[in-house]
């Protein structure tokens, strides 16, 4: 072994760029995976929930176009914009791409660029077999320049360090215009100065998908500035008495306005020119002490080594055995996972909240980019499992954002503290009760559930104040009525549980009763859910395969949301005939013939097997429903359909957005053989395993394992299940015996065990 390992290592010190890959599992993960298709993912570096997501941008098209590229890069484009300090992670909707910068050698040009006309711009060609792509590293080479970028990442600095070739002369372009999701007059202000010491500091405001939002930077050289120039691109402008064509440069310490640029000119080097971004929510005071509390020095590679090393010992909460393949699926999976939610608190604890003023954390830190209609269905289950100690500082930000929040709410789609509105449900809520219920603590309950409330019952939203009065959302008041019945009942389920687990059997009552308002979108005649009108009535005439804005649903149509009641799998079982008509209709789901094209008009629905959509999460829970209709051979085998077809390790190998982590966490459950089906109780599904074995290391000091032997293509069904020795008669795990610590043993045969 030592042998093997010193061999390695001198191959790898051949390779710039490779020397910190081999050990620990931030080397199996292959951040390019998502970067292809619809995945949305980044292959930028950054640290688990960090607030920088430092990552190349190929292109920030406008809003029209700006689908695809809502995490700033696609597989398929083969040049680069520049480097950007800000992204989502798989979000099926875009913004960010701050402070984007571009290293260039020789003339320098202001504008981006046609990417279809080389040399038109800034922008540069680059091939993907220079890229280096690791978990907090990020690296390759811009062909029209020879220059060789490297980027990682710390928790609230970004690190630069770009090789020019010699000879030429190296500037670095500062671009305060372009954001993803891009449209004209969307950079409200901006503000660039330097100061004495070489120091550039900024700010932005946009009126972006959250409107007003400010970020500002603070950003610092290893080399002298030799000269500098800010622009302000936009023509006939009037700031501070200066008054000239847009194209004029402006020879001051400080520029505001809609349009800046800055170029910044460092002669020729003889060594790297490395560059530390530091960004705030709240000021540019406040990245310059981001900077000086998290950036101190000039050492790119031990920055490198510490971004791995917090990758590693993230992902060293399991541990599994498994084919190489397999391994970087998983460990990717786990990996996009810990993005987000996002750190968005300075080195001072200071944040900005929903009410766009700054707040102080005391005790914790804040967090936001809250995608809560995807996350809380596994995502942040497998938060509460792997590291509830971080659910508690997850759970004191909701708490905080709700009383900062002008409506008193909790968050809905939030991100640097700011409310965006998009989507439906109240379903920070179930988060909260799935982080109590499995014994997550260290915020206050009291509060926790008057903010609970407080949502559940703000009649303005989603018009909650009918789904009070009427038992259900109206479709001729509130589009997506059947969608937002369905979700709002469970999460006033999910409230019902945390109340009654904190003894406020009133408040559970309350709750418990809203939360069977999911049969008032039961059509018994048609055997689907739908939309019902303000008198009662269905509305008519009724398409089960209609889909999207418009319909009864929610990026859905009937045949995905006809399933969702989470809180009471057996009543609607009860409401399509037994258990036989429900296996009967599971069947019909997966095994119908469908068109891809009819959902061409909802680019969100993909991933089809049948009328089931995996690359959308109202359908992610649905291949276990079989477990409690008594058929789990059927989970177990619609199971190794969704993960044969649904996931590869390619940049195309996702097959919807990862929704900041959503689909991967469904990936990592699945994978260890059980998924929480229902959060906010304290039980899981259990499907079957797709690695031989995983063992979690808990935070309790205990570890739990699942093996499954013999594991392949010719033994895919369970036959029997054993914890801890003694046989399981149902497939079913509760938390509690997880963190118990023991092993949960799969024994894996040919033929279903019916």
């Amino acid at each position: 072994m030592a042998v093997r390992l010193s061999c390695l290592a001198f191959a790898l010190a051949l390779a710039p760029g490779l020397a910190l890959a081999a050990a620990g599992h931030a080397g199996e993960v292959d951040p390019r995976i998502g970067t292809g298709g619809d995945g949305h993912t980044f292959p930028g570096a950054t640290v688990p929930f960090g607030m920088i997501q430092l990552s190349p941008d190929t292109a920030m098209p406008d809003f029209k176009h700006a689908y695809k590229w809502a995490a700033g890069y696609q597989y398929g484009d083969d040049s680069i914009l520049g480097f950007s300090h800000t992204h989502f992670s798989g979000s099926g909707h875009s913004d960010l791409g701050d402070v984007l910068v571009m290293p260039i050698a020789g003339e320098v040009r202001l504008e981006p660029g046609d990417p279809a006309k080389p040399g038109s711009g800034y922008r540069s060609r680059f091939d993907h077999a220079t890229e280096v792509v690791q978990a907090g590293y990020y690296a390759v080479t811009l062909a029209d320049y020879g220059i060789r970028a490297e980027l990682t990442a710390g928790r609230r600095v970004g690190w630069h360090r770009y090789t020019f070739p010699e000879g030429k002369s190296a500037h670095l372009l500062l671009d305060l215009r372009p954001s993803i999701y891009d449209y004209p007059g969307k950079v409200l202000w901006s503000r660039v100065q330097v100061h004495d010491d070489g120091t550039v500091t900024g700010c932005r405001t946009t009126r972006g998908w959250a409107p007003g939002r400010e970020l500002c930077f603070a950003m610092r050289f290893n080399q002298p500035i030799t000269a500098r120039t800010l622009y302000d691109r936009e023509n006939d402008v009037v700031y501070k008495g200066f008054k000239g064509p847009g194209n004029q440069p402006v020879d001051r310490d400080a520029q505001n306005g809609r349009a800046l640029v800055g170029v910044f000119d460092f002669g020729r080097l003889a060594r790297p020119l490395e560059v530390k971004v530091a960004i705030s929510p709240v000021s540019a005071a406040n990245a310059v002490a981001n900077l000086d509390v998290d950036g101190k020095g000039w050492d790119f590679d031990a920055r490198r080594a510490q971004a791995k090393a917090a990758w590693d010992k993230a992902l060293a909460v399991i541990d599994i055995d498994a084919s190489a393949i397999v391994r970087k699926q998983f460990y990717t999976a786990l990996y996009h996972a810990m993005l987000s939610p996002t750190l968005s608190m300075d080195a001072n604890g200071q944040y900005r909240g929903p009410d766009h003023a700054v707040h102080q954390a005391d005790g914790y830190e804040f967090y936001s980019t809250w995608s809560l209609w995807d996350v809380y269905r596994a995502q942040q289950p497998l938060m509460v499992l792997l590291n509830p100690g971080r659910s508690t500082d997850f759970i004191r930000s909701l708490i905080a954002a709700r009383e900062a929040s002008p409506f008193g709410i909790l968050p809905v789609w939030a991100y640097q503290g700011l409310e965006t509105w998009c989507m439906i449900g109240y379903h920070a809520v179930p988060v909260i009760a799935d982080a109590w219920i499995k014994g997550v603590r260290g915020f206050d309950a009291d509060k926790a559930l008057d903010a609970m409330v407080a949502s559940a019952t703000y009649g303005p939203y989603g018009d909650l104040a009918d789904y009070m009065q009427l038992g259900y959302v109206p479709i001729d008041k509130e589009p997506e009525g059947a969608s937002k019945t369905l979700e709002y009942a469970y999460d006033d389920w999910s409230l019902a549980q945390m109340a009654r687990a904190m003894g406020r059997d009133d408040v559970a009552a309350t709750f418990d009763k809203r939360a069977g308002n999911w049969k008032n979108a039961w059509d018994p005649k048609t055997g689907f859910m739908r939309a019902r009108l303000s008198n009662g009535n269905f509305r008519t005439p009724f398409d089960p395969a209609a889909a999207g804005y418009g319909t009864d649903y929610t990026e859905g149509n009937a045949y995905q949301y006809s399933w969702y009641v989470p809180q009471d799998v057996p009543g609607l079982i009860q409401a399509m005939g037994g258990d036989a008509k429900f296996i009967q209709r599971l069947d019909a789901v997966f095994d119908a013939k469908i068109d891809p094209a009819h959902f061409k008009h909802v680019e969100d629905i993909t991933g089809l097997i049948g009328w089931y959509a995996h690359g959308n999460e109202p359908s992610h829970h649905i291949a276990y429903l079989y477990d409690y209709a008594g058929a789990p051979w059927k989970t177990q085998q619609r199971l190794k359909q969704i993960m044969d077809s649904q996931y590869a390790a390619r940049p195309d190998g996702l097959s919807g957005n990862d929704d900041l982590g959503q689909m991967s966490a469904w990936y990592v459950f699945t994978a260890i053989g059980f998924y929480p089906v229902t959060p906010a109780s304290d039980v899981y599904a259990i499907g079957r395993p797709f690695v031989e074995r995983a063992t979690l290391h808990l935070t309790n000091g205990r570890d739990f394992t699942i093996s499954a032997a013999p594991l392949d293509e010719a033994h895919p069904y369970v036959g029997e299940i054993t914890l801890n020795g003694k046989p399981l008669d149902r497939p079913f795990l509760h938390h509690g015996q997880i963190l118990a610590g023991g092993e949960l043993h799969f024994r894996m045969q040919a033929q279903p065990a019916r």
